[in-house]
């Protein structure tokens, strides 16, 4: 009986195929080189040499990655999204190994008179005792189980890009947050620097009314702007609170957590001169969302042959094999033997409307993912673009502001000493010290601004991470079985 069974078996297994449609990278048309991005990056190192922040030079920004890197919240919520889609994924995969169970039992059994006439009470008893281990296979000949792991693996793929892209979100909001304190303590120095020498000019201006030489007009002119230099610096210093608070919340601590280790100002470091972008399609390789999206088209395709499985009959092999014997002591003798195989076919043919229906949503779904996927190709291309074009021209409107500053700082000076002596008016003074304050605050927010923008292009190319990042090694061994 077992041989047309087994033979049949062989036979469906030699024709198994996988329905669906399978895999295929989709092409997009990049230009060769990013605007702005050629020449001019040629020396600079390629983005993926380094960790970027390292760049910086600054020992208290790096230990402040290390620690986001371990504690950072948002982050520990992707990890658990990973390990998540890990688990479901190794569930799908159990569907495609035989399904294992044992059963045993020990009965005891008495008829009623009824239904054993004429035979006393005690011959109305009887025992039975059985065991046996039993196995169900569904045998995967249209491919549902593979098209269903296949789905289930590009989603932990998926779901460990996720982790990829967050990280480096994190990791630039982190670098951008710090730059920025350091910009506006920079931002403070100079708001307190010029308040001291507008105190200093109310001072003179003062003595000079009372000894007759200056109006009240002009005292009250010198107090006006000391007063709105003075105004500055309460704003500036919520700022940086606020600022401090956001990087503590980003390293996993509270709010108050690093006040004491960032209240103390340290000098803003200068951004890179030049960042070699590489290429667009290089760009593609590297970015993590890009690659999430890719996988996530994958899992959309291999649902498509799940669906369209269901078409097809499903086989499912079982069987069992046990021993059964009215006494104990004989349960597991030759001939207690029991055993059966069978195979099993299911086909829903009649419900072929609601099939097709289900293969039609799995069509759409690959569609939106398609359609995604080329979204973000795009959006990938627009903020590496942005970045490249804000940074680009960055140092050379460092320069300009860096010369006005130093050229209204010697101007307010000599204005000063002619009006000691005599030889300028009040106005000139006050002019020239509103001019240098809001000189020297712009090239204190330029630079600032560069080297967040060094940081958004880092965070654009998503470049420049180490081969020792939290769960990397575990993340690439599931991503290396796609």
């Amino acid at each position: 009986m077992t041989r047309p069974l087994i033979s049949g078996l062989a036979a469906a297994l030699l024709a198994a195929c996988t329905v669906g449609p399978d895999h295929v990278r989709p092409s997009m048309t990049v230009p060769q080189t990013f605007d702005g991005g050629g020449a001019a990056a040629a020396a600079a190192p390629a983005v993926t040499d380094s960790a970027f922040w390292q760049a910086f030079g600054d020992p208290t920004l790096n230990a402040l990655v290390d620690d986001t890197l371990a504690a950072n919240h948002d982050l520990r919520i992707a990890l658990a999204r990973y390990d998540r889609a890990n688990a479901l994924l190794r569930g799908a995969r159990f569907d495609q190994l035989p399904t294992l169970d044992a059963s045993a039992s020990a009965v005891n059994n008495r008829a009623s008179a009824d239904q054993a006439p004429g035979m006393p009470r005690d011959a109305r008893d009887s025992d039975s005792f059985d065991a046996g281990i039993g196995a169900s296979w569904e045998l995967d000949v249209f491919g549902r189980v593979r098209r269903s792991v296949e789905a289930g693996r590009a989603e932990v793929a998926a779901s460990a890009d996720d982790l990829r892209a967050l990280q480096v979100a994190v990791v630039g909001e982190v670098a951008t947050a710090y730059f920025d304190l350091r910009g506006l303590q920079e931002r403070l120095r100079v708001a307190t620097e010029n308040a001291g020498n507008q105190q200093q000019t109310l001072a003179l201006v003062e003595a000079r009314r009372e000894a007759g030489q200056d109006s009240d007009f002009d005292s009250a002119r010198a107090s006006a702007q000391a007063a709105a230099t003075a105004a500055r610096i309460p704003a500036l210093e919520a700022e940086i609170r606020v600022a401090i608070h956001r990087i503590a919340v980003l390293s996993g601590r509270t709010p108050d957590a690093l006040q004491a280790m960032l209240s103390p100002a340290v000098a803003l470091p200068r951004a890179p001169r030049t960042i070699d972008p590489g290429t667009p399609g290089d760009l593609l390789r590297l970015r993590p969302d890009v690659a999430a999206a890719e996988h996530r088209l994958r899992a959309a395709t291999a649902r498509i042959g799940v669906a369209t499985a269901d078409l097809f009959p499903r086989f499912t092999l079982g069987g069992l094999i046990g021993s059964q014997a009215g006494d104990l002591g004989r349960l597991f003798e030759r001939d207690s033997e029991t055993r059966f195989v069978a195979l099993g076919i299911d086909w829903s043919f009649l419900d072929i409307g609601r099939v097709r229906a289900r293969i039609a949503a799995a069509d759409a779904d690959a569609e939106l993912e398609l359609a995604r996927y080329q979204q973000t190709v795009l959006r990938a291309l627009e903020d590496t673009a942005n970045a490249l074009a804000r940074f680009d021209r960055a140092h050379d409107a460092d320069v300009e502001l860096e010369r006005a500053a130093r050229d209204s700082a010697r101007a307010a000076a000599l204005a000063r000493l002619r009006f000691d002596a005599g030889a300028t008016g009040l106005l000139d003074v006050l002019d020239a010290e509103r001019t240098q304050l809001q000189a020297e605050d712009a090239f204190a927010a330029s630079r600032t601004r560069t080297v967040t923008d060094a940081v958004s292009l880092y965070r654009a190319l998503s470049g420049g991470w180490p081969q020792t990042l939290p769960q990397q090694e575990l993340l690439e061994g599931y991503v290396s079985g796609l």
